[in-house]
């Protein structure tokens, strides 16, 4: 017997967010035809011929055109005519425009909301019902499932009017449509989720009163454990539940986009673990679009919440840490870079980003080192292209920084592991083409700045740095001073440009513009420059 989920295989209504999924079919399934010959024989057999000069017309005549004369009638009447006479047209174009003139849209108000959600609450009902009763036998509730899936994708137009938001969640609608997360029927609770992560999209007009009345009834309904339990009933071999594993990543993104729900699904939930595992279990030889979005989601909850990251690298120690298990995933990409403008691509940077925070925190270096994270960074300097390199860069900046406790050990590990050759290296490519960017080179003195503050002064690793920078007649400090020079220059002509727009202005004027001036001066180099200073202070 056919089982009742694959009676209800629907696409399900369009979503209003920016992120769509990726639903690709095969067009060679969706329109099939019989193969015609020439002759117009379908099957090779039978051929039909015309004589020649038979020039007479067969078949039912056209309608006439409303300026064309009537035919006269012939003894067979209207069977040979077009089917409609003149009175009757005239007739048939009469009431066409009576009810257009007639129609009046459908008012949008409490009222109406109060009547969709009892109709939602009634198939709710009515399909319990009818699956208890007949639970052996899907076809006496077939109809029921089908009217319920019909009343989940109406509620997509709530999504343009949030305004009823709060007498929708007042109605308990909220907590039955969270309830569908659980139905027997997976096409249901699909098209449940995907409701629900229209409702709280973030291009959603909602005011925020709108928006916390329907996620807080949601919350209260049990959505993030329903969640996050439906993520092993999916199979994502079939299309339908690809798109539940989609939109129930974007539900909690959606969340998420509230820094103190974004904890709550970090530290009460298991999401973290499930994440990690999700991307260290990737079927697949190739990089799916919900192995991405999981990637991005991961790097979402870390660098929204601080005890996200300390949960993440606290509680996820076996079998191997969470750092361990990012930089794996990142070991393929160590001397090539992802497919350009791919999912693979968002997905190696969204890994980078999610490691990049987390190494700002203490807990965090020692499994780094652990894990051999500096050496792995070191081969991507080296061998990777441009894009990858940077990245890499960018985290072993972030890997060196913080306080000189825990950063030591990290900077000790680089010179050990003969980074400087590598690191310095770089610094002296950096002007030719092909070399770094800009936010390349400011990681890269960010490098040489955390190696003068944090290794001890009469340090053996301290002097190995020292004399890098002393090598070859002083070339790494000529270009420093050169790359100073060269900010400073930038960094003083939008000095005179500000002090220009500043004359005239009173104090108030001058606050209100402090953060566009601030942002002008850091990209002409303010950073940069003051790093130079920095490193030079220390040589």
């Amino acid at each position: 017997m056919t089982s009742i989920d694959e009676l209800f295989k629907s696409s399900g209504s369009s979503t209003a967010s920016k992120r769509k999924f990726d639903s690709s079919g095969d067009p060679q399934q969706l329109y099939k035809s019989s193969r015609v010959k020439p002759n117009g024989d379908t099957n090779g057999e039978l051929h039909a011929t015309v004589e020649e000069g038979d020039d007479e017309e067969y078949g039912v005549a056209r309608p006439p055109e409303d300026d064309e004369p009537e035919p006269e009638d012939d003894e067979e009447g209207r069977f040979f005519g077009g089917g409609v006479n003149k009175e009757s047209k005239e007739a048939l174009d009469y009431l066409d425009e009576y009810d257009q003139e007639s129609y009046v849209p459908e008012k949008i108000d409490k009222a109406w909301v109060r009547k969709l959600g009892l109709n939602f609450e009634k198939r709710i009902s009515k399909n319990a019902e009818l699956r208890s009763k007949f639970e052996d036998d899907p076809q006496k509730f077939m109809g029921s499932e089908a009217d319920l899936d019909a009343s989940v994708k109406a509620l997509s137009i709530l999504s343009e009017h949030p305004e009823l938001y709060e007498e929708f969640a007042k109605l308990g609608c909220v907590n039955s449509l969270v309830s569908l997360l659980s139905h027997e029927n997976t096409d249901i609770a699909i098209d449940a989720i995907e409701i629900i992560s229209e409702l709280t999209d973030e291009d959603v007009q909602a005011e925020q009163t709108q928006w916390d009345a329907v996620v807080n009834a949601m919350l209260d309904a049990d959505l993030l454990s329903l969640l996050i339990s439906n993520f092993s009933r999916f199979d994502e071999a079939n299309e339908a539940d690809r798109s539940g594993v989609y939109h129930s990543l974007s539900v909690l993104e959606n969340l998420a986009s509230n820094s103190a729900l974004a904890t709550q699904i970090g530290t009460k939930t298991s999401i973290l673990q499930l994440l990690l595992s999700r991307l260290s279990s990737t079927p697949s030889p190739t990089i799916t679009q919900n192995t991405q979005y999981t990637a991005e989601l991961l790097a979402i909850l870390l660098q929204t919440s601080p005890d996200n990251r300390t949960a993440f690298l606290t509680n996820l120690q076996a079998p191997t840490n969470g750092i361990d298990t990012l930089l794996q995933l990142l070991a393929p990409y160590r001397r090539q870079d992802p497919p350009k403008d791919s999912d693979e691509e968002e997905y190696v940077s969204n890994l980078f980003d999610a490691l990049t925070c987390l190494l700002d925190s203490p807990l965090a270096k020692p499994l780094f080192l652990d894990a051999e994270g500096i050496e792995l960074l070191l081969i991507m300097l080296r061998d990777a292209p441009r894009p990858t390199r940077s990245r890499a860069l960018r985290l072993l900046d972030h890997a060196l920084g913080g306080a000189p406790a825990a950063a030591t050990p990290v900077c000790e590990r680089l010179v050990g592991a003969a980074g400087l050759k590598t690191v310095f290296g770089v610094f002296m490519k950096q002007q030719r083409k092909g070399g770094l960017d800009a936010s390349g080179l400011e990681h890269l003195l960010g490098v040489f700045a955390s190696l003068l503050r944090c290794l001890p002064g009469e340090s053996a690793a301290r002097i190995r740095v020292l004399a890098k920078f002393v090598e070859r007649e002083w070339e790494k400090v000529g270009r420093l001073v050169e790359l100073r020079r060269e900010f400073a220059g930038k960094v003083g002509r939008v000095e005179r440009k500000i002090e220009e727009e500043g004359r005239g202005l009173s104090r108030e004027e001058k606050q209100d513009r402090s953060d566009e001036w601030l942002s002008r001066r850091l990209d002409a180099g303010l950073y940069c420059l003051q790093t130079v200073d920095v490193v030079l202070a220390w040589l």
